[in-house]
């Protein structure tokens, strides 16, 4: 049964057209960040300034920044940092919200009420100011926007869980298996957890667009990755004075989040529709469709 649905998935994104493009755009991410240190002809650190603001050529397909560093070197390992940033926010947010949601919506009651109150609170601040505050309390870094990055996620991943596990504990093979005496902890492991994961995932997978944009947007005010460290918003932010005269120096990072956004968001989009089962005939209960 497992191996069927599994064959229904596959077959359902093979079909998608968008989503392949998106799961192809995500693979290259991986890719790159893996081997970005291989695959950059310089290394993204070292400078020369008698070659500082030059454009694309055969010597440096993207151009140089003012500090006569090849930018196609720093857009690869900048790939890493993105790459990073998506998977380690992504988890934290994952677990908390997962936890937190399947709590809240399998007992109800006063837990539901403080965990929900908790996630209003969270929603009720814009994303990137709360962000900004979070990491201007601490030591600028990348370990600092991954957790406030995962801290500010968990809300809405929470809420999301927190409506589907409503409605799994009040099905019939739950009830039985209630009746029979199973414990709460066994019930939500063995029962309710795992027909929670499916909007979690999408969410997820959804998340790691956001993820790219905040840690760029963290890093073009300084409050990201720190020099010299190559991320794609900071590298954005260099080339801001040089928008009339060098434009590479922001174009390029600035089409690879574009890309990678584009593809997380399409990947995303194809993987929600497949997994849905009213698209697919399933008996399952209806899946929340993340926003």
């Amino acid at each position: 049964m497992g191996v069927t649905r599994d064959n229904r998935l596959a077959s359902a994104l093979g079909q998608n057209r968008l989503a392949m493009t998106g799961a192809a755009i995500t693979l290259m991410l991986v890719v790159v960040g893996l081997l970005g240190q291989w695959l950059a002809p310089y290394d993204p650190l070292v400078q020369n300034l008698a070659r500082g603001l030059e454009g694309p050529s055969r010597d440096h397909w993207f151009g140089t920044d003012s500090f006569g560093r090849d930018i196609l070197s720093r857009v690869l390992y900048g790939a890493r940092i993105s790459l990073l940033v998506g998977v380690a926010s992504q988890t934290i947010a994952f677990t908390l919200g997962v936890f937190l949601g399947v709590v809240s919506g399998y007992y109800g009651g006063r837990i539901e009420g403080l965990i929900m109150r908790l996630a209003d609170i969270t929603l009720a601040f814009p994303t990137l100011l709360l962000l900004i505050a979070i990491t201007a309390a601490f030591q600028p870094g990348l370990g600092v926007v991954f957790v406030a990055i995962g801290i500010v996620g968990w809300a809405g991943m929470a809420r999301l869980v927190r409506s589907q596990a409503l409605v799994v504990r009040e099905l019939d093979f739950v009830q039985a298996a209630r009746a029979l005496g199973m414990s709460d902890a066994r019930l939500i492991t063995r029962h309710v957890l795992p027909n929670c994961l499916a909007p979690a995932i999408i969410a997820v997978t959804l998340g790691m667009a956001s993820a790219i944009m905040l840690e760029a947007a963290l890093s073009f005010i300084g409050l990201g990755a720190q020099p010299p460290t190559p991320s794609w918003g900071s590298m954005i932010a260099d080339g801001r004075d040089f928008l009339r005269t060098a434009p590479w120096m922001s174009v390029f990072p600035g089409l690879a989040i574009g890309a990678v956004v584009l593809g997380f968001n399409l990947f995303g989009d194809g993987l929600r529709d497949a997994m849905d089962p009213r698209l697919q005939g399933g008996a399952r209960a209806p899946m929340p469709r993340t926003e």
